[in-house]
């Protein structure tokens, strides 16, 4: 994560505070050597970031600057910190980050996505309250925005594998159709994105893994398999 108040940079503007070319960095790896500040990144991501502090203080030879130790709300978590903050699996911040609540909140920084701690505390306080746009008879047609509505999919499949479409009807003031299509459509993603990470499990296999019920699962499985098959 990048600190509440401190500066974080990718490779390029690595290079830059190092004095160095683009190929020159590439060529020597400067981050690589023994003793070279940690990236601020998260665990297993595939863009690094480091302290920009840290970085000048390790180039003009004096003692690396301590990163805070507390927790801030002004710190910027990327996809994978947000998702402990939110108590979910990375791939749904890829549908909570189009809500408002923090699509008007990132920070990209080297090309990755942040977010403030404090935004996804208060997101987190909130999520799953619906309050129906005024003017809109019940019974008027879906009531969350489409483009948030996948987002609130993942959340009630979080919550729980089992959930049904009435129970997404209820939730979210969606036609039933909706509902279906689109729990139908995250268990398949679901369900492929399992097969895909263990090669040779079956469709059948992931879905009972997920806690998908067979009678709920029935077109995901078939869905999930022509995802699978295509790539």
């Amino acid at each position: 994560m990048i600190r509440a108040g401190r500066t974080a940079v990718g490779r390029r503007e690595l290079a830059d505070a190092l004095g160095m070319t683009w190929p020159t960095f590439r060529r020597l790896k400067p981050h690589d050597a023994e003793g070279f500040p940690e990236p601020v990144s998260s665990e297993g991501a595939l863009v690094l970031l480091w302290d920009l502090e840290q970085i000048t203080a390790h180039r003009d030879g004096r003692p690396q600057p301590a990163l805070p130790p507390e927790e801030d709300d002004e710190d910027l978590l990327d996809r994978r910190e947000a998702a402990v903050v939110l108590a979910v699996k990375p791939r749904s911040i890829d549908s909570y980050k189009t809500d408002p609540r923090l699509a008007d909140h990132v920070v990209v920084v080297g090309g990755v996505e942040h977010w403030p701690r404090g935004v996804l505390r208060a997101y987190g306080a909130t999520r799953g309250t619906m309050t129906a746009p005024s003017g809109r008879p019940t019974g008027s047609g879906d009531m969350v925005p489409r483009d948030l509505l996948p987002g609130r999919i993942a959340e009630l499949l979080d919550a729980d594998p089992a959930v049904t479409a009435a129970h997404a009807v209820d939730v979210l003031g969606v036609s039933t159709s909706t509902a279906q299509k689109h729990l139908q459509h995250e268990r398949a993603a679901r369900i492929a994105a399992q097969m895909h990470t263990e090669p040779g499990l079956r469709a059948e296999a992931a879905a009972d893994r997920l806690g998908y019920p067979p009678a709920l699962r029935r077109s995901a499985v078939k869905a999930a398999q022509q995802l699978h098959d295509k790539h």
